[in-house]
């Protein structure tokens, strides 16, 4: 099973950003994202983002990962 996971941009230098998942911070390839700030969430698949997420969609992921009992944080 794959599994993606939502994570809030801290930082951005060039094709890499930093990302915050639940105190958890992780360098992430951009590579398949055109535009990007700090602020955003992404889905985070193997060390890239995949896709931008509303704040609200990403919020309502992570507390269905930590209901089925994923250590998200936060």
């Amino acid at each position: 099973m794959c599994l993606a996971i939502p994570g809030l941009i801290i930082e951005i230098n060039e094709k890499v950003a930093t990302v915050d998942f639940g105190g958890v911070r992780q360098k992430v390839r951009t590579d398949l994202l055109k535009e990007i700030s700090v602020g955003e969430y992404v889905l985070v698949h193997v060390g890239f983002a995949i896709e931008k997420l509303e704040k609200k969609d990403a919020e309502e992921t992570l507390q269905i990962l930590r209901e089925i009992g994923y250590d998200i944080g936060g």
